[in-house]
């Protein structure tokens, strides 16, 4: 029972993991596509992790993937704000049909 809930979140992880690179592939900016490649990782690359940690237990490998999802929530969203905040101060547009700019709003 507990290898078939894994399967299921390694198999959904796999869609987020794909819906994720098309989303690389398809938007039209940086910030929109560093948000689909955060999410991406967060709730793709993390659920596949879980599913491998449900399979393994606690084992080295179980252990290591549990360890690997702590580091992955702790720095994806962080590194895409340094990633996206360097990219606006460095002079990247947004998609001439942005709505938003909330860094030229702060007057960052």
């Amino acid at each position: 029972m507990i290898n078939t809930i894994g399967l299921v979140f390694i198999s959904v992880g796999l869609f987020f993991d794909f819906v994720g690179c098309l989303g690389l592939v398809r938007l039209p900016d940086v910030y929109n596509r560093l948000q689909a490649s955060t999410k991406c990782v967060t709730l793709g690359t993390c659920s596949i992790l879980f599913g491998a940690f449900l399979i393994h237990g606690m084992t080295a490998a179980g252990t290591k993937s549990l360890l690997c999802i702590l580091f992955l929530i702790l720095t994806s969203p962080v590194s895409a704000h340094a990633l996206a905040r360097a990219a606006h101060k460095s002079g990247v547009k947004l998609w001439e049909k942005s709505v938003v700019d909330r860094y030229e709003e702060d007057g960052n």
